[in-house]
């Protein structure tokens, strides 16, 4: 049985100056974070495939070093990381501001093991494994750009920095993605699997730079985070889940270059 969020709760009449209030505030949201990026990823895509390698000759790094000034370059991670963890806040802003509190979208104070922890390790391995596979299949196929998910030169601060920015990113597209969105449309009167779907989408539209496989992965990937969080209201286990994956993703890469034939 899904947990009732304090959107739901607060789901009186909304007048009309509400309704464009609430209106204009996700598409302010969005321009500011992910629809705008939704937005680049697209026309990347369409770039890619009018290139003349198309889209599978193609390489991006998620993790590009900023400088040749290591000192510099971190400033640049840790400024990249400050800017999501930044429209995290905002989110969990704007709801506060409506009387939807952290803890009401799931994310209470303390971590629990057995309620956050272990789905968030499950929902990882659920999402990861088979996404690992799809991008593999995708690249032979040349429908998926080659992802470095890690270009930072060997420094000492190389490994925080790619945790950090594993966090940060998780922190921002489930808040933003997750848990603002699908409250917000709610207000409207939008429907679960509207609201769902919308969030899917937008998931998938700022990965279109990955390619087609990215894009189908990740709106995948939101359909089952968003619908999990739905039915439980718990926002630690898909933050947990994505860090992890963002994580592995980054370690592995840098660990592995170079040393397995299989990695692009």
């Amino acid at each position: 049985m899904r947990g009732e969020s304090g959107a739901e709760r607060g789901e009186a009449e909304v007048t009309e100056r509400e309704r464009l209030g609430i209106k204009l505030e996700i598409a302010v949201v969005l321009v500011v974070t992910f629809g705008l990026s939704g937005l680049n990823a697209g026309l990347s895509l369409v770039e890619s495939a009018l290139s003349p390698g198309g889209v599978g000759g193609r390489t991006v790094a998620l993790n590009p070093s900023r400088s040749a000034q290591s000192t510099i370059d971190l400033l640049f991670q840790l400024l990249s990381v400050a800017r999501l963890v930044g429209w995290a806040a905002l989110g969990l802003y704007l709801l506060w501001r409506s009387g939807i509190g952290p803890r009401l979208i799931g994310l209470a104070v303390r971590l629990r093991w057995r309620a956050d922890v272990v789905p968030g390790l499950v929902l990882a391995a659920i999402i990861g494994l088979p996404g690992l596979g799809l991008y593999l299949i995708a690249h032979a196929m040349g429908v998926s750009v080659t992802i470095v998910p890690a270009s930072l030169g060997d420094h000492w601060w190389r490994l925080p920095a790619l945790i950090l920015s594993a966090c940060a990113n998780s922190l921002a597209e489930e808040i933003i993605v997750v848990a603002y969105l699908i409250t917000r449309l709610r207000k409207l009167g939008w429907s679960e699997n509207s609201s769902l779907l919308a969030s899917a989408l937008l998931r998938g539209s700022y990965h279109l730079y990955q390619g087609l496989g990215g894009g189908l992965g990740n709106l995948v990937m939101g359909l089952i985070f968003g619908r999990y969080w739905q039915r439980t209201n718990k926002l630690w286990p898909l933050i947990l889940a994505h860090a992890t994956i963002d994580a592995v993703a980054y370690l592995g890469y840098t660990v592995l270059r170079g040393h397995v034939s299989w990695l692009p």
